[in-house]
């Protein structure tokens, strides 16, 4: 293993501004199965893979969503994504800027992280580099992903710092014995998404790319 500093990124909310399109398609999905949701709803799921998304909505409202339904969450999701989703602002700068090796460690499928980074021209900053929580056995708050992502390439977990947007990203980072800096420069960002990320365990709190700009000398040390 290499001691040198890798930075590790979260897809949805952090590169990419894709947390309210999601939950739009979501609530599309359940309302075409005649289960009303809001994005409210699914906001309570942000950092989940799909499989632990459905289950909380499950245990949030009582609604199942039936095998068609998710069936047909990827369709509206690409479909919502293809008309409207943006990087986020300032993060094409900031990988230009980044001299560290760094890597997508997401919850959403592999197929969907692709599309994003392809569709908002970010894919060339990582590719090959992207794991999916389809590649490991339990998603976000569990550690595994990091860990599998700090593995694959070849630095320890220690030396690893985690830009997440989402409690349960950040507590998955945490568990895993990474620096986590919380990350609040999305569209979805709420009036108390700082003290929920600080509660979950950030050590740092950025609201721009340029403030993790700036901010990333001193965390590398």
């Amino acid at each position: 293993m290499l001691t040198q500093k890798l930075v590790i990124f979260d897809c949805d909310g952090v590169l990419v501004d894709s947390e309210p399109l999601a939950a739009e398609a979501y609530v599309r999905v359940y309302a075409k199965q005649g289960l009303p949701i809001t994005p409210e709803i699914i906001g309570q799921c942000v950092g989940m893979k799909q499989a632990d998304i459905l289950l909380r909505v499950e245990q949030l409202t009582g609604y199942s969503l039936p095998l068609a339904g998710e069936a047909d969450i990827w369709p509206q999701t690409m479909a919502v994504f293809k008309e409207r989703l943006k990087p986020v602002t300032g993060i094409r700068t900031f990988l230009r800027n980044l001299r560290s090796p760094c890597c997508v460690a997401s919850s959403s499928s592999i197929e969907r992280i692709y599309f994003s980074l392809e569709t908002t021209g970010l894919i060339e900053f990582f590719d090959p580099c992207i794991f999916s929580s389809s590649m490991v056995s339990r998603g976000k708050p569990a550690p595994d992903l990091f860990l599998f992502a700090a593995d694959k390439m070849g630095i320890v977990p220690e030396n690893c710092i985690v830009i997440e947007d989402s409690p349960f990203g950040v507590q998955a980072a945490v568990a895993a014995g990474m620096t986590v800096v919380g990350f609040t420069g999305g569209s979805h960002t709420t009036a108390d998404h700082r003290e929920k990320l600080l509660e979950a365990g950030a050590t740092f709190i950025s609201t721009s790319w340029h403030e993790v700009e700036a901010l990333l000398p001193a965390v590398e040390r």
